[in-house]
């Protein structure tokens, strides 16, 4: 019964929110009030479990998705972004753009969050494509892969930050394991992939590709560009393993286990951000603090879906169907980190969500981690993976492709949907190869 009830609750989920249309957090919360009732608890219980489930989902997440989106938000508004890719571009030269186009979106999309991460490249896509003569797409591809790779693995994004969260996992193990495994993920479906997209026939929208070059002199540095934009992985990366290798009574035991801590590093990166970018530039607070209004403020439906499922994760505990479901996914013989997978390619292939994928993998897959000797860390990327499964009609980012670079349905499958495909597979083999050596 707790296996059926879960089948209906995600066919629901799907329901409401690919073909109903509903706000993705009134789903979640329909579906949890349904199985939680119908798994036998009563109105208070569920009622209780729902409230749980979101504080407990949010409680610091909070403070790291909104760090990121202000950190994003300045690192675009002030160049930053633009700086970054001209120099790798200036690096590595016309012959190997690819690679420093695959370099700049990954970088880029480390604190930018991917519809903004779009937004702000797409300008310079189309003026180095028409700089350099190549093939649009042969430029566009290896940068957007490498966002939507940022965008599936890496925290502070807030689906694979959420999925680390419910887990359990260490968010800077996370990221420094993300990052690995992104490096192949990013080649192929990146450089590798777009050159065989140079024969393509496209009609880009003239004004879109007449783009005026915004001048050097007006950009930040790139010393202070690359470390604000970079700041978040250094933190975490460093002080992360550090805090476990300092004895208890190390005088620098406390500095090191705050500086540990995701949202202390998201928010010392602001504040760093904030002064090199705004106020040393010549802003005024006023017009900084207005823009990390206005990053909070485009984060918050992000937020209620990470509440919603969060919600629904709960559910799931409280009723005992996670434990019903780990007893379960306990006896089948496909590998964890592939069963995760799995499940998350399928509900992003239904719903469209590369976040609603994550987040609803996570409650299902809770109890694998607690039966069997698998790392967290690796589950959130196999979950990661399959959530960018084989993006297509019911996926934003389909239509923002489509639209921007004036593809048809067909070659938007062929381009954008397979270099989705591609990231979400290689993705799983990382995570397997990984998981054989840490």
């Amino acid at each position: 019964m707790p296996l059926f009830l879960t089948l209906i609750g995600i066919l629901t989920l799907v329901l409401l929110v690919a073909f109903v249309r509903l706000d993705t957090f009134i789903s979640f919360v329909i579906v949890s009030l349904g199985i939680g009732l119908a798994s036998g608890m009563d109105v208070m219980a569920v009622g209780k479990s729902i409230q749980t489930g979101i504080g407990s989902t949010l409680g610091d997440l909070v403070l790291i998705i909104g760090f990121g989106a202000m950190l994003g938000r300045l690192v675009a508004e002030s160049g930053a972004a633009r700086r970054i890719t001209n120099v790798l571009i200036g690096l590595f030269g016309i012959k190997n753009i690819h690679w420093g186009l695959a370099l700049a979106g990954f970088v880029v999309g480390i604190p930018l969050f991917y519809n903004a991460g779009f937004i702000i490249v797409a300008p310079l896509i189309f003026t180095i494509a028409a700089s350099s003569r190549l093939p649009l797409l042969s430029v566009a591809v290896p940068m957007l892969s490498a966002l939507s790779v940022a965008h599936g693995y890496l925290p502070p994004h807030p689906s694979p930050s959420a999925v680390a969260a419910q887990l359990n996992a260490d968010i800077g193990q996370t990221l420094l394991y993300g990052i690995i495994i992104a490096i192949p993920a990013i080649i192929i479906a990146g450089p590798m992939f777009g050159k065989t997209l140079v024969n393509m026939k496209i009609s880009p929208d003239k004004e879109l590709f007449d783009i005026r070059d915004v001048p050097n002199k007006d950009l930040p540095g790139a010393g202070i560009s690359f470390l604000v934009s970079l700041l978040p992985v250094i933190l975490l990366t460093t002080f992360g393993p550090l805090k476990g290798a300092l004895p208890d009574g190390s005088p620098l035991k406390t500095t090191v286990v705050m500086l540990a801590e995701p949202y202390i590093g998201m928010m010392i990166s602001v504040l760093v951000a904030i002064y090199f970018l705004g106020i040393r530039r010549g802003q005024s607070m006023k017009a900084v603090t207005k823009d990390l209004e206005e990053a909070v403020k485009a984060v918050a439906p992000i937020l209620l879906v990470i509440a919603g499922a969060g919600a629904l994760k709960q559910i799931f505990t409280d009723s005992g169907t996670s434990k019903y479901i780990g007893s379960l996914l306990a006896d089948v013989a496909i590998p964890p980190l592939v069963l995760a997978w799995g499940i998350a390619a399928f509900i992003r292939v239904c719903v469209g969500s590369a976040t609603v994928a994550g987040l609803t993998t996570s409650g299902i897959i809770y109890p694998l981690i607690q039966n069997q000797p698998i790392k967290p860390e690796l589950m959130v990327l196999a979950i990661g993976s399959g959530s960018l499964m084989f993006s297509h009609i019911n996926d934003g980012g389909f239509w923002l492709f489509k639209e921007y670079f004036n593809l048809t349905i067909g070659q938007t499958i062929r381009t954008w949907s397979l270099m989705e495909t591609i990231v979400s597979i290689v993705g799983l083999f990382g995570v397997l190869a990984l998981n054989l050596v840490v």
